[in-house]
């Protein structure tokens, strides 16, 4: 049963005051012990209105723990996904500034943009294929506006994916002839490869999370459109950012893509 929306707006409003005053809040199945998916999405819809509201304008999705790795890690064990804002995304090679986010993580992942218009239910890989403009290198900054990351599916999803900000290689590669479950990725921390991974770690193949997003959005009347970004899941597990990280991550045939964390004057370069 419904949580309802007076509760849900309570719920949307300590979200959003979280991550302004970047301080983390219980988790919501503590909170409010009988929240549901359809709950948790009808908060994250709230949140992303009054981002709009606010002069942000979307951009595009992101898909969440869509790898086994990452759902072991959170104990959840289906994808999500959550909006993206211009306000999000930062240039190739950026800096962020690590005291504007509360406890950030960060992975790498492929990012597709879209070409035409793609609307479910019923989308397929075909239908994917001939929507997708290009494929390229992303970085996804994640960061829970929930305490210790101690997080459900009900919680990740009401905080609109865990999102926070994302880079793009500004390599845009074409897909034809491009086997996205074997794509070999790297994600470096401070010149370092920490963790490696492969594209069918998100489910089985990057596509995949394409049409389930796709699939998904249908059933709230939504339509992915042309010239949106779409990030398709975490390739391996993430890595937690402290100050003065500088982080790349290079995937097979679609380049190497950059982002540094600093205590201060951060955030340049930003869309």
């Amino acid at each position: 049963m419904s949580l309802g929306s007076t509760i849900q707006c309570k719920i949307a409003d300590a979200l959003d005051s979280a991550e302004r005053e970047r301080s983390p809040i219980e988790a919501l199945a503590t909170l409010y012990p009988g929240i549901t998916e359809e709950d948790a999405y009808a908060v994250q819809n709230i949140n992303a209105q009054r981002a709009v509201k606010n002069g942000k304008r979307l951009v595009g999705y992101k898909l969440g723990l869509t790898s086994r790795e990452a759902q072991r890690q959170f104990n959840v064990f289906q994808p999500d996904f959550g909006h993206l804002f211009d306000s999000m995304a930062v240039l190739d090679d950026g800096v962020i500034q690590l005291s504007s986010l509360i406890q950030p993580k960060i992975e790498g992942e492929i990012a597709f943009v879209l070409g035409r218009d793609l609307k479910g239910p019923g989308v397929t890989i075909i239908d994917v294929l001939g929507a997708i403009d290009y494929a390229t290198a992303a970085l996804e900054i994640v960061d829970s506006r929930i305490k210790e990351w101690r997080i459900t599916a009900e919680d990740t999803i009401a905080d609109n994916g865990s999102s926070s900000r994302f880079v793009l290689c500004g390599v845009k590669r074409r897909i034809e002839g491009i086997d996205f479950s074997g794509l070999g990725m790297a994600l470096y921390q401070n010149g370092e490869v920490k963790v490696t991974g492969a594209g069918a770690a998100v489910m089985g193949n990057p596509l995949a999370a394409v049409v389930f997003l796709a699939n998904e959005l249908s059933k709230f009347d939504r339509t992915l459109r042309a010239g949106e970004v779409i990030l398709s899941g975490a390739l391996s597990s993430m890595l937690t950012v402290a100050y003065g990280d500088f982080f790349s991550c290079e995937i097979a045939s679609l380049g190497k893509v950059r982002v540094r964390f600093t205590q201060k004057g951060g955030d340049h370069g930003t869309h």
